[in-house]
């Protein structure tokens, strides 16, 4: 049985996304809460370009984990967007919009980084998303995409997650394999250029893309 907090075996109804986080929001910090983020953390972090003097999308950013690290190693200027404005209340960071990730409202080929931490499995399908994050970045831009490790939600598993009712609740996910985001990137001009799938245990539960624009 995984064993890793946040996510267990179960019958919980899922959630859509944004009923869930509006939930989550308040016990929501802005840093890895659980083993399976420390884990996504550090393997993202591996993968990151210098950021020094960068202009850094963080992409369904939420209370701005990745926005305030890329701030810590020198970004030039942060945008952090997600769809929960409940989140984005509880970012310190300026710069936060409430946008999908499926319509970036920013400019082609204006991004020079973007990080993206396990949020595209919440969406039925990858192809809109990955198709802005391509559009967006800028030539020899890099993106930093992590999900949830298709083994651990193809085994049963469900992210949870306590509201401040003290009630449990399950978030929506959908499996995304290595097939489908390797599909999506050479639909949006991307390249997969590096992968990494960090174990918790025997078991990968994290996986993370580096994605370079073409």
């Amino acid at each position: 049985m995984l064993r890793l907090r946040g996510w267990l075996r179960g019958k919980q109804r899922p959630l859509p996304s944004t009923a869930a986080y509006a939930l989550w929001a308040a016990n929501y910090p802005p840093h890895a809460h659980n083993p399976l983020m420390e884990l996504e953390q550090r393997a993202v972090s591996a993968l990151l370009p210098p950021v020094t003097g960068a202009l850094v999308l963080d992409l369904a950013g939420g209370t701005g984990r990745y926005g305030l690290l890329a701030q810590e190693q020198g970004a030039a200027r942060i945008i952090t967007l997600d769809n929960s404005p409940d989140m984005l209340e509880r970012n310190p960071l300026t710069g936060r919009v409430c946008a999908t990730t499926e319509a970036l409202p920013l400019a082609d080929a204006s991004i020079d980084v973007i990080v993206c931490g396990l949020a595209l499995g919440h969406l039925p399908a990858l192809g809109a998303s990955i198709c802005e994050i391509g559009r967006v970045l800028r030539p020899h831009g890099v993106a930093l995409i992590s999900d949830v490790h298709p083994f651990v939600a193809l085994n049963g598993a469900e992210r949870t997650f306590t509201g401040t009712d003290g009630r449990a609740y399950a978030v929506e996910h959908h499996v995304h394999l290595y097939e489908d985001y390797g599909r999506a990137a050479a639909a949006a001009g991307l390249r997969i250029d590096a992968v990494s799938e960090p174990r918790y245990g025997q078991s990968p539960v994290v996986i993370v893309y580096r994605m370079i624009k073409l």
